[in-house]
């Protein structure tokens, strides 16, 4: 049988496809981060989680104290690190522990997608002045966006990719630049929600782990190369934000990622509101409609809305199974509560769709066309009517 969009979610007929869910979270075993199941059938991110009860956070602090010293600039002539930021409450935090804790002179770098929230801006401008850093404040330009947005959407489905690409290689290029070695990074994304490593392996920031996780695979000349196929246009010399530098260029400065929670421990919410509390971090002034949690991904308007929707789409959860999670393993929600969340939150269309829309100049109809093409098999199907089904948790 030719394989089509309608019978390949067939799997078999009158059987549709069964989810495995963790059976302390609530990831499932189709997550987009790589994750793993136990035989009493708890995931890998869980595990990863209960690690920080065990380690000697003093001892992880001193190791800390010792790696910076070697990189603080003695005579002051140039910037003792860099710090990616987004203006959210992990980047305050990155910073407080290295400005404001162990009075290094970072230099903040910022890739600005052109999605902020008017919060998201505030807090943005607010660093600046609340830490009495320097701040580099880059925006590519607004049709490229435009047209990176449109792209990411129809060759993977995610129009956010030129933003994960962004904050991952922006500023390794400011850091080649200015021959700043050391770069400080919040949390191992991949590590913090589905264990991809353990605590224990201390795990730096790679080319690799961008290359092939955060950017699924993909890089700039992917898109110059694919664009005429979907009848746009994009140079060489339009994607320059995105060209990582080469490892001659990375080498003779001795560019080093390092991940503050393997020193740290990482408990999110307690970061935000002791962010609140000294330095006047603000919140959402509206909930999101996809998540609960309002002091998350204030950078951005579609990443807790339609970009994370898309998320929905492709492998059935989304944000809320993220934040759920992460308060399930901190002991801050019980996973039947968790349950209820994700099942009415997760499945909403968002608002903001509508902006995207008129921004990218398409229809609803076309995003929902070019949305059904990246539905995962193991998790959607089809009933005898042609309405998407899947199973819920």
């Amino acid at each position: 049988m030719e394989l089509t969009l309608d019978n390949k979610y067939l799997i078999e007929p009158n059987r549709p496809p069964k989810m495995l869910y963790c059976s302390k979270c609530v990831y499932p075993k189709s997550s987009a981060v790589p994750l793993a199941f136990d035989d009493k059938g708890e995931c890998s991110g869980c595990k990863a989680a209960g690690q920080r009860v065990d380690i000697d956070w003093d001892r992880r602090r001193k190791m800390f104290e010792r790696l910076i010293e070697e990189y603080r600039c003695k005579d002051g002539s140039n910037y003792d690190c860099i710090i990616p930021v987004s203006g959210g409450k992990d980047s305050y935090f990155q910073i407080h522990i290295i400005k404001k804790i162990y009075g290094l002179n970072p230099l903040l770098v910022t890739y600005h997608g052109n999605n902020y929230t008017p919060t998201g801006m505030k807090n943005l401008l607010n660093m600046r002045e609340a830490f009495d850093v320097d701040h580099i404040f880059f925006t590519p330009s607004i049709n490229v966006l435009k047209t990176m947005n449109r792209l990411g959407m129809l060759m993977m489905g995610d129009m956010n990719w030129h933003g994960h690409a962004g904050i991952f290689t922006y500023p390794i290029r400011v850091a080649v630049q200015q021959n700043v070695p050391l770069m400080i990074w919040g949390e191992h994304g991949f590590m913090d929600l589905g264990g991809m490593h353990s605590y224990n392996d201390l795990v730096e920031f790679t080319f690799r782990y961008r290359h092939e996780h955060c950017l699924r695979g993909y890089e700039w000349y992917d898109f110059v190369e694919q664009a005429p196929k979907y009848n746009e246009k994009l140079e060489k010399k339009d994607l320059i934000p995105w060209m990582y530098p080469n490892d001659e260029e990375t080498e003779r400065v001795g560019v080093r990622g390092i991940y503050i929670s393997n020193f740290f421990k990482w408990e999110a919410n307690e970061h935000g509101e002791l962010m609140k509390k000294e330095y006047g971090f603000l919140e959402a002034e509206e909930p999101f409609e996809r998540t609960y949690r309002t002091m998350s991904n204030l950078d951005d308007m579609h990443e807790n809305g339609i970009h994370d929707y898309m998320k929905y789409i492709k492998f059935g959860y989304g944000r809320a199974t993220d934040h759920v999670c992460k308060d399930i393993r901190a002991g801050k929600m019980s996973r039947a509560e968790g349950i209820a969340i994700i099942n009415k939150m997760d499945p909403i269309k968002s608002k903001d769709l509508q902006r995207w829309l008129k921004y990218v100049g398409w229809t609803e109809k076309q995003f929902d066309e070019v949305a059904d093409r990246f539905r995962d098999p193991r998790v959607w199907w089809k009933d005898k009517d042609g309405n998407w089904k899947k199973d819920n948790i």
